[in-house]
């Protein structure tokens, strides 16, 4: 990135945020946060019941809540969030103000979005739907709520396109310049975005719609699977890279840094865009109808993300070292001691990415035939989605909460408040350390996911995995408290004093180091990558996924077993 682009952009921290784009961003994050909250209740009475410790009233059903728990968490919490903090970077950082025509898209597909959201919860609620948030056929829900996820899909695309329609002003009114780096990630996060959700898009408008309706007998779910789950995969790296982009350009600032190289945050989303997509047979190792080569090569595909993983490991972790050398730090570890710890900005994106390393192994089990045969449908698979969506993408979010909610309102982030949001990071790591720890380790037992409180006829067996259920439950518990206190903190951060240009909450945006080699011109080819990524799609998926066409299953009828 130029260097005068970097610094108009460090020395616009503190400038007040447009009005107008503000109250485009708050909408974004108050309906997140009201889905988190929402959702934690589900979760809460969900892990009870599962830990045997209450009985639900008979109007509601375990899988009702456990439908309601994954649809608002997984989707509607991550991509309201994603959206906002997106456009309130691209306000930032592109030209200090969304265009009309973009603050006309972001309000649009804000509205259908939101639309969506309260006709899917109104299905799930009225127990219409309660088909889990990956609504898996022949399960079928009321046409309704298929709609809403039509609703939702579109208002994100729209959304989409004014982030891709502010990027190119930009660029075609600074020729000759390297984009700003926040800009260039969030173009790569939408791109993985549009792309991947057009798989369930075409399942839900050619399959599910027409089906729930009656308009044809059955469905053909290993279509509706595979396509389904040619969005599952790339959706984890839609929640992971607006993480990875406060790591890469937050952190740095918030530390008193820079950041250690832009062509590698550049670079590692570039892999990101061309590696998460074409994947998706990695969550399908254990059915069948698919050949094992296929299988294998979307396996390899899928270890491929590691690297831009460890790329970013490695350039955060240099970051922190060369600050801390910097600021006269001593020894091999001796950098540590003059990281932020009481800086809630960055003490919780942190933690998030300390859990990354667990998980990421665990991910690595998932996405391996033979262990991903031993752990497929057990509790160790929920363990490892919770400590990759549930800790480190939602400990980064709630940590850029902590600045943008005040930062946009032109207000202050007072010591009562981050001490309360380190007191929040604390209990949400301790409630995830009972909860997915338990997970783990019970589902390496066998305990199987997705299902009520049971002790099969009292099999020893299920006895066995009774107390690790019950820490589930308490884990589950102590999380729906930091869901609590992370909601009432957020309305404590609109409510906070206002801020004059020395104590208002900055958007931090770091600057490159000086020793980092230029950025070259030719990583914004997006049509180059663009082109990649449809050549490994076609590679990927262009023969199973024809077979499947051309040998159809038999296709099933619906069912509704609740």
């Amino acid at each position: 990135m130029t260097a005068t682009v970097m610094q108009a952009s460090a020395a616009d921290n503190k400038r007040p945020f447009d009005g107008k784009d503000a109250k485009l961003v708050l909408a974004h994050l108050l309906v997140a946060f009201t889905a988190l909250l929402l959702g934690g209740v589900a979760g809460v009475l969900q892990g009870l019941v599962r830990g045997g410790m209450i009985e639900l009233p008979s109007e509601i059903g375990y899988y009702q809540i456990l439908t309601a728990h994954g649809v608002l968490m997984a989707l509607i919490f991550t991509t309201f969030f994603i959206i906002g903090f997106l456009y309130a970077g691209v306000s930032k950082t592109m030209g200090g103000k969304l265009l009309g025509v973009v603050s006309r898209m972001g309000w649009a597909g804000y509205v259908l979005m939101t639309v969506g959201t309260i006709l899917g919860t109104i299905m799930i609620l009225a127990n219409e739907a309660t088909v889990l948030y990956t609504f898996y056929a022949p399960l079928k829900a009321n046409p309704f709520f298929y709609i809403a996820l039509v609703f939702v899909v579109v208002g994100s695309w729209i959304s989409g396109y004014g982030i891709f329609t502010q990027y190119r002003y930009w660029r075609r009114t600074h020729k000759g310049s390297v984009s700003p780096l926040f800009g260039f990630m969030a173009v790569a996060t939408m791109l993985v975005w549009q792309i991947a959700t057009i798989g369930v898009a075409i399942t839900v408008l050619f399959q599910f719609i027409p089906w729930s309706f009656g308009w044809v007998e059955k469905i053909n779910i290993m279509i509706s699977r595979t396509l389904f789950w040619y969005f599952g995969h790339p959706l984890v790296y839609f929640w992971l890279m607006p993480a990875y982009m406060c790591w890469y350009i937050c952190i740095p600032k918030i530390i008193g840094g820079k950041i250690f190289s832009d062509s590698m945050a550049r670079l590692s989303f570039v892999l990101f865009i061309l590696f998460s997509i074409p994947v998706g047979f990695h969550h399908q190792l254990m059915e069948p109808g698919i050949a094992p080569v296929w299988k294998y090569i979307q396996v390899v595909l899928t270890f491929m993300v590691v690297i831009p993983s460890l790329m970013t490991a490695f350039a955060m972790f240099a970051t922190f070292e060369q600050t801390g050398r910097a600021k006269g730090a001593r020894g091999l570890f001796g950098w540590l001691k003059t990281l932020p710890w009481g800086d809630v900005r960055f003490f919780a994106p942190f933690m998030g990415m300390l859990v990354f390393i667990p998980a990421g192994a665990g991910g690595i089990i998932n996405a391996s035939n033979q262990m991903n045969a031993m752990v497929h449908n057990t509790l160790w698979v929920t363990g490892h989605f919770h400590l990759t969506v549930a800790t480190t993408v939602a400990l980064t979010f709630f940590g850029v909460a902590y600045w943008l909610i005040p930062h946009v309102l032109g207000k202050q982030l007072t010591p009562r408040m981050n001490r309360l949001g380190i007191i929040q990071t604390i209990i949400w790591l301790i409630g995830m350390f009972f909860m997915s720890g338990s997970m783990h380790t019970v589902g390496l037992f066998g305990s199987p996911r997705r299902t009520a409180y049971t002790t099969y006829g009292d099999h020893p067996d299920a006895v066995f995995w009774m107390p690790y259920h019950v820490a589930m439950a308490i884990g589950g518990t102590i999380l729906f408290i930091g869901v609590i206190l992370m909601f009432c903190n957020m309305i404590a951060l609109m409510r906070a004093p206002k801020g004059d240009e020395k104590t208002a909450a900055e958007f931090p945006i770091g600057e490159t180091a000086d020793a980092a080699e230029p950025t070259p011109k030719w990583i914004e080819r997006w049509g180059v990558w663009v082109g990649v990524l449809v050549v490994l799609i076609l590679f990927a998926y262009t023969v199973p996924f024809g077979d499947m066409l051309v040998n159809p299953a038999p296709g099933s009828k619906p069912w509704v077993t609740w």
